[in-house]
């Protein structure tokens, strides 16, 4: 077999789940969708949906959020470092757990609750006897304001705690976490079930490359945010046992890396057969795009998020969205949903050069934003500007609507 780069860039949106479909979204097929995924990022940004609902938007369309909320209370979900702070299968706890005892994924941290270990013992016990805590529980009582980067001391205990394992999040209430003993929210769990760090590394790597459709050696590692020498040598052990598979693929001086579970789709891949993406709005944080080399490499889209560039520097925008439409990554949008007053606003829009803009194109991308306007409760879109003359004219639409808005609530305040 010999895929061509049509076929790679294919295959990564297929084992993405980002393929065109329009079945009804179920909650199974939310919970189907991070194991696909592998991990689905958080991030508490909010100008439009909060990064892991609108990740699963772009997959699964209009669905309940609160599917996703109820399945981390369910236990089917937990939260733990990935590639970042993630929600991950449950039927992978033990790999993450055995990071949490080797102290592999906290790092600093545990210098913190070494030294302040009788605050720490006082919350677990609070904790065992009254029963799930949020950070807003405990009152500030040094004279500081609050911060992302200048957390009250409970708050950063809580946070080490959850790092070390002794506390998980059971649930969160209005997106903050609510944070109950790890033998509570996961009774019957013993550490002596924990594998070695070799076989969590092993199965980072098979998990990566299952995700990602096909893969070069060096995007493996960013995945799971593993070490490029423990992914060099946990590829170099998986396959030597024969657990993942090489198909030859234009342009690439390697072979590419799959999965067995992916090998329908990579031969539908060699032979032209994947269907189309969806066309869709992404997250930053999408699996798709969060390696930006990766993303420059495969799609020729040279992405970053500029919320945290000062105003006057930002070329695009804010909180930008990639433009998923026919298996590429064709633009981007500065959106923001104004909730209250039922507006969907791209404040602008900008299509990466060479993109030919005909009317198939301007009804699907319209679509689109009538779409995630409508999960957003938002049906009015507002489209400011485009860098394509006559585009934003083209997106104009009628109010979007459903008989009952499923999407995100109002966002409430969250400490840092």
């Amino acid at each position: 077999m010999r895929i061509t780069q049509a076929g790679v860039r294919a295959l990564m949106l297929a084992a993405q789940g980002l393929q065109q479909g329009n079945a009804p979204a179920t909650k199974e097929d939310v919970r189907l969708a991070v194991r696909r995924m592998q991990a689905l990022q958080i991030d508490t940004i909010h100008v439009v949906a909060r990064s892991p609902y609108l990740v699963l938007w772009s997959r699964l369309g209009d669905y309940d959020t609160r599917w996703l909320d109820e399945l981390l209370a369910e236990g089917e979900l937990f939260e733990s470092w990935a590639h970042a702070a993630c929600l991950l299968p449950i039927e992978d706890y033990a790999l993450y757990r055995a990071l949490m005892l080797a102290g592999a994924r906290w790092g600093g941290r545990a210098g913190w609750l070494k030294s302040n270990a009788e605050l720490a013992s006082a919350i677990l016990q609070r904790i065992r006897t009254n029963g799930p805590v949020r950070s807003s529980d405990f009152e500030r009582t040094d004279g500081q304001k609050g911060s992302w980067w200048n957390w009250k001391a409970e708050k950063m205990a809580l946070e080490c705690l959850f790092d070390a394992g002794d506390l998980m999040v059971a649930r969160r209430d209005n997106f903050q976490r609510v944070y109950d003993l790890r033998e509570r929210v996961l009774a019957g769990w013993d550490d002596a079930h924990a594998p070695a760090i070799g076989h969590v590394h092993r199965q980072f790597v098979l998990n990566s490359v299952q995700a990602l459709g096909v893969s070069k050696p060096e995007w493996i590692a960013d995945y799971m945010r593993l070490s490029k020498a423990d992914a060099r040598a946990a590829l170099c052990a998986v396959t030597d046992a024969g657990a993942l598979k090489t198909v030859a693929v234009e342009g690439w001086e390697t072979p590419g890396f799959y999965h067995p579970a992916n090998e329908d789709l990579v031969v539908a891949a060699s032979e032209g057969r994947l269907p189309q993406s969806r066309t869709t709005l992404l997250s930053p944080f999408d699996p798709v795009v969060w390696d930006r080399a990766r993303a420059l490499d495969l799609f020729g889209f040279d992405y970053r998020i500029e919320c945290y560039t000062p105003a006057e520097k930002r070329r695009y925008g804010y909180f930008t969205l990639p433009i998923l439409y026919d298996n590429a990554l064709i633009g981007r949008l500065d959106p923001k949903a104004h909730r209250k007053e039922g507006i969907f606003e791209v404040k602008a829009l900008h299509l990466e050069p060479g993109v030919a803009v005909d009317d198939e194109l301007i009804a699907e991308l319209r679509t689109a934003l009538r779409e995630c306007a409508a999960w957003h409760g938002t049906p009015r879109v507002v489209v400011r500007g485009a860098n394509v003359r006559g585009l934003a004219k083209g997106l104009a639409t009628r109010r979007a609507s459903r008989d009952a808005p499923r999407g995100p609530a109002p966002p409430r305040p969250v400490e840092g």
